[in-house]
């Protein structure tokens, strides 16, 4: 069983930044990829930007620029560094994983997820 446990978040202004970690445990397989996915009221799990085994990421076009995912293998961690955050960040965040190389989008494919964190971003 792989449990994920996150850390980080908060509230932040308009333009500031926050970092959120994931540290993960349970892989029986060499091979995982980690994601991270925002659920904001009445709309379920989006996902954000996930990292690959290969460490290629992927995000979605609201937040290519502003933030970045990355992985610490040896802690079987990651990271989302989420700089210029808007209004529209604002969000329960949950990473999640899989042992496989290459994670979808889709949240509806993930069974582990960690327990969820608050970012919020206002004026």
């Amino acid at each position: 069983q792989v449990d994920l446990v996150q850390s980080g978040g908060g509230s932040v202004q308009p333009g500031g930044s926050l970092r959120l970690s994931c540290a993960a445990s349970g892989f029986t397989r060499s091979r995982y990829c980690m994601g991270w996915f925002r659920q904001t009221p009445g709309k379920g799990r989006e996902g954000v930007a996930l990292i690959h085994n290969t460490g290629e990421t992927t995000y979605v076009d609201s937040v290519k620029g502003r933030f970045t995912i990355s992985k610490d293998n040896a802690k079987y961690t990651s990271y989302l560094q989420m700089n210029n955050l808007k209004p529209e960040d604002t969000g329960m965040y949950f990473c999640a994983a899989q042992e496989r190389l290459y994670c979808p989008l889709a949240a509806d494919t993930y069974n582990a997820w960690g327990q969820g964190t608050q970012v919020t971003v206002s004026s």
